[in-house]
């Protein structure tokens, strides 16, 4: 029915050549800038926009695993920058390698927060003001909820309907221990009870399951309490990787890294003072399966700690780290370091390391790169090769076969020239510079690459002296890292999935007991009905349970049948 047109309401009448051509438009009042602030707000703080952003916080962080992160493989970013020279510039410049402290994931990850907190303080208080309220009234026709159904109860002996009780909410003794014996079935079935009456009947209202809501605000709030967690751990944390080849010993400062990504209110004295030295690795690798030959079956760092002058062996494993120091070490890689020894034409050693060479493949055929700035006439810089167990392919192309070193050997090829390191620019100790070098052996040079077996010594090019393959080593590649808040992370995980499964398991569910007395003082009818809060496909087997079982209680009873009337849920039309 619409307002008269001189309504105070009204909006006012449009003119009548609007009105003739049918254009008139509906006045709506204007937001303004306080109403568009609230309205941006509902929006935002909806359940529908949080688990919007949650999906699409998962979807940013998918990048995260598709390209390296300089927070934990600064090498493997290197390395993406000169296999891809086009398109890692263009990635960078999006954040791709910091996906996780980028401004657009922080964007979401701060929103979603604050979509959360939105959602859950309002939520929480009228769940709060729920669980202090009575169950609700019972309805006045019960046949329209879902399971209803009706019992006859007869007395031993009629009963005349006498002043109703103390409590006002029952006729007689009969009725009072009926209803009395609903109350307590549903009480121990953990529903919250409520009696209630009217002039021609008495009920039991009873209802349960608020721990579904209860579930499902945990679930909200340890959200944003791993949430927080997560972001005060990265802000005091840290994460260096160091490569430590067997024999080497890793000291925990500063400098000792390869590299390192400190969190945002970190200080040096974060760093506790430990010492860990690689004593040896091993890696197991299938030879029984011909269908996986080669894949790795095992990877152990035999490792000895030392932390306030007390030295202790230990073992680090792929997924389970080495604890030291407040810090979790973790093994991320390994591969082989050959050891190879420079002397000058008179001799004199000049270069002296075991050099970790960085595995191409899955049979760790490694590239890697000696520098030498002093001793020779020249900067001599090598691109190597090393070859676990190396093989001849058709073309003659050197390959490995298999990852052990059962067959070592490794070639060299030689360049003189600027190394690029006097200018003070940082480099790569992976990478070799050569577009201002010169190439003396391999390639075009018609002159073979040096190859070496261990134990070897061959002449570099010029009469520059010689290179001698000492022996193989192992490396394996830590990654040690410090997150004061795993534990509250953990806690508000498992508090997620409690919640969780709290919210999608445990019903929501109203029951309704009621009594009507028959006017001779026989007996009573009784009436079950429930009505579910979602979808409760149970709800009909839980109300005719609770008949059966508290019809089986009553005391004295007489007969107990079942009304011909025994229906489901019923629309309005039906009732």
């Amino acid at each position: 029915m619409s307002r008269p047109s001189d309504h105070y309401d009204s909006p006012s009448p449009a003119p009548e050549s609007a009105r003739e051509a049918g254009s008139a438009s509906i006045t709506q009042p204007k937001l303004g800038v306080v109403g568009w602030l609230r309205w941006f707000w509902r929006q935002l703080s909806s359940m529908r926009t949080a688990l919007f952003l949650l999906l699409l916080l998962a979807l940013a962080a998918v990048p995260g695993s598709l390209v390296p992160q300089r927070s934990s493989d600064p090498n493997g970013v290197t390395q993406y920058f000169v296999d891809n020279p086009t398109l890692a510039p263009i990635l960078d410049s999006v954040q791709m390698f910091a996906v996780y402290s980028s401004v657009w994931f922080s964007s979401i990850y701060l929103l979603l927060f604050i979509s959360l907190v939105g959602c859950v303080i309002p939520r929480t208080k009228h769940h709060f003001d729920a669980l202090r309220s009575a169950p609700p009234k019972t309805p006045a026709r019960l046949n329209r909820l879902g399971g209803f159904i009706t019992r006859q109860y007869a007395f031993a002996e009629p009963v005349e309907a006498g002043p109703s009780t103390g409590s006002g909410n029952e006729r007689n003794a009969g009725s009072a221990a009926i209803l009395e014996s609903a109350r307590s079935i549903l009480k121990k079935s953990g529903y919250r009870v409520r009696t209630y009456q009217d002039a021609r009947s008495t009920s039991v209202s009873a209802e349960r399951g608020y721990a579904r809501e209860t579930g499902n605000l945990v679930f909200h709030t340890a959200l944003v309490g791993i949430l927080i967690t997560v972001g005060i751990g990265g802000g005091f944390g840290y994460a260096g990787q160091r490569v430590v080849v067997e024999g080497q010993t890793f000291v925990n400062t500063l400098l000792a890294f390869d590299s390192f990504n400190p969190g945002r209110f970190f200080s040096d004295d974060t760093l506790t003072p430990f010492t860990l030295r690689l004593d040896e690795f091993d890696a197991t690798y299938e030879t029984q399966n011909l269908d996986a030959f080669g894949q790795p079956i095992d990877y152990t760092a035999h490792v000895t700690t030392s932390e306030d002058g007390d030295e202790a062996d230990g073992e680090v494993k792929v997924n389970s780290p080495l604890k030291i120091g407040g810090s979790d070490v973790y093994l991320l890689g390994n591969g082989y370091a050959p050891t190879l020894t420079v002397k000058n034409a008179d001799g004199t050693v000049v270069f002296t390391d075991s050099v970790p060479f960085l595995p191409q493949d899955a049979n760790l055929t490694s590239l890697g790169v000696v520098k030498i700035t002093d001793g020779l006439p020249e900067q001599v810089g090598m691109i190597g090769f090393f070859y676990p167990t190396q093989d001849v392919s058709s073309t003659g192309a050197y390959f490995s076969s298999f990852p052990e070193a059962e067959y070592p050997v490794v070639t060299l090829n030689v360049y003189t020239g600027d190394l690029g390191l006097n200018e003070g620019v940082p480099t790569s100790v992976y990478s070799l510079a050569t577009d201002k070098m010169t190439q003396l052996t391999g390639g075009q040079t018609g002159v073979d690459s040096i190859e070496l077996k261990p134990g070897e010594t061959a002449q570099l090019p010029n009469g520059m002296g010689s290179v001698t393959l000492d022996g193989i080593k192992r490396f394996a590649s830590f990654d040690i890292h410090r997150d004061p808040t795993q534990l509250w992370v953990l806690v508000f995980a498992i508090l997620v999935l409690g919640g969780l499964l709290t919210s999608l398991f445990i019903p929501r569910r109203r029951v309704w007991v009621k009594l009507v007395e028959n006017a001779e003082g026989t007996g009573v009818t009784l009436e079950y009905a429930g009505l579910a809060r979602g979808d409760d496909p149970r709800l009909d087997d839980a109300v005719a349970e609770l008949a059966d079982k508290h019809i089986a209680s009553l005391p004295s009873a007489q007969a107990a049948t079942p009304s011909p009337e025994i229906t489901g849920a019923k629309t309005p039309d039906d009732a």
